[in-house]
């Protein structure tokens, strides 16, 4: 039993006073942003080309019932633990607008490492997915029109990394996206709506499909293990804090309406076309759905121009903390941001990190093992860990003990499917290699 004395200090330590500035902590931007901006950075991350491949990594190895039943748990977690997080954005009595800033305050030091690791994990390997996606847009653009396999995949994913190294160098910070989050909706309704039609149409010309899960037994466990962490995946960011801080006062109230906007009108799209791209190809479904439609060349053609523009969009929202690290560390924050000093530093800087990323996404072109993969190392510890454990100790003295026991749950739950998924991530990467190659064309 806490002491009066305990519980003024507990209440002191986390309180949530007025609106606090932290401006002077970053070079970027911050409290710039209404709500439904915030929310379509949100929704922007959920129904990015990524969309296009769960229908084959997820559904094929979950089936109908354990996948349906697993996005939309998926999805109502997701936003419990978001909610989670934004809460807890003010506590101390400032604006903590980095996950490790607030990981690092409610544990200390070596917490705010951790999480920094972990985040930088995550982000590093959305961003190597982007690439990929990016580079299959433009090989399927290719093989539309030519058979002579002369483009590879790993050219393809050069030409996508230099490309996003180009906008990156153009875009100072995460508020600056505006109008592009715009571009990027259009984009995204672009592929969504024909990747929809054209698997609509094909399913209905072919009713009769085939939903058995494929593979030995072992390989099923080990599939369907890793198939669970791309379904959170799918609905995290692990940068929330990091969204929340462009949002304007006030900030909690403002982002649990971008969340809740974001889990039921936005996710809806990522349903659809999930869900319709498997009913329609079954068991055989691609990774890349749009490898698998069948329709006019030239919808196929837009559909995949769309998903690559929209790619090079979305990976910002993702590469934007380790931009904002490098920007306000080693940065000149100061000046304007454009600047012929902050554009050489974001060529240089920026460059640099989109090269290792464009390297990694040719050398192992896997993308539902690096969405198992990232789901396992980094979503299951950041978004569902971390968050339940940092509200259990922030809010300790306020919460009951059925609440305490619940977030307990959710602690040892998550971390245990961090750790089978994690493995099953790295096995489906090992088989992958030994199938394929690295930089391999597929």
């Amino acid at each position: 039993m806490a002491t009066a004395m305990e519980v003024e200090e507990e209440k002191s330590r986390f309180h949530e006073g007025p609106e606090p500035d932290a401006s002077d902590d970053t070079a970027h931007q911050i409290s710039h942003d209404h709500w439904l901006q915030v929310s379509f950075v949100l929704t922007t991350g959920v129904n990015s080309a990524y969309v296009l491949g769960y229908a084959g990594s997820t559904m094929v190895p979950l089936g109908w019932v354990v996948g349906t039943v697993g996005f939309i748990s998926a999805a109502a977690i997701s936003l419990y633990a978001n909610i989670l997080v934004a809460r807890l954005h003010e506590v101390g009595g400032k604006r903590r607008i980095r996950y490790r800033d607030l990981a690092g305050y409610i544990y200390g030091r070596k917490m705010y490492a951790l999480t920094w690791a972990l985040q930088y994990v995550n982000l590093f390997m959305i961003n190597t997915g982007y690439i990929i996606l990016a580079g299959q847009a433009l090989k399927a653009i290719y093989v539309l029109y030519r058979d002579d396999d002369a483009l590879k995949l790993p050219y393809c994913i050069a030409i996508a990394g230099f490309l996003c190294a180009l906008f990156a160098f153009g875009i100072p910070h995460l508020s600056a996206l505006r109008i592009w989050l715009g571009v990027s909706t259009f984009l995204g309704l672009i592929f969504i709506i024909a990747a929809f039609v054209m698997s609509l149409m094909n399913g209905i010309s072919t009713p009769s499909q085939n939903y058995n899960i494929p593979g030995s037994h072992v390989s099923k466990i080990f599939s369907m293990v890793g198939a669970v962490a791309s379904l959170v995946f799918a609905f995290n960011t692990g940068m929330l804090p990091e969204i929340q801080a462009t949002i304007k006062p006030p900030v909690v109230k403002n982002m649990e309406k971008a969340l809740r906007l974001q889990f039921t009108v936005g996710v809806l799209p990522l349903y659809a076309v999930t869900f319709i791209g498997y009913w329609a190809y079954g068991s055989s479904t691609s990774t890349y759905l749009l490898n698998s439609v069948k329709g006019p060349t030239w919808v196929k053609a837009v559909a995949n121009i769309a998903a690559f523009f929209q790619t090079v969009i979305a990976l910002h929202i993702f590469a934007s903390p380790m931009y904002e690290y490098l920007d306000t560390k080693y940065g000149r924050g100061k000046r304007s941001a454009f600047s012929v000093d902050n554009i050489s530093f974001r060529v240089l800087v920026r460059g640099g990190y989109l090269t290792i990323n464009t390297f990694v996404a040719a050398f192992l072109p896997f993308l539902g093992d690096f969405m198992t993969l990232t789901g396992a190392l980094s979503v299951f510890p950041l978004t569902f860990v971390l968050a339940n454990h940092m509200y259990l100790k922030a809010r300790k003295n306020e919460l009951p003990a059925s609440q305490k026991a619940w977030h307990w749950l959710n602690v040892i739950g998550f971390s245990c499917l961090a750790v089978a998924s994690a493995i099953a991530g790295l096995r489906l990467i090992v088989v992958d290699s030994r199938t394929y190659h690295f930089f391999a064309d597929l």
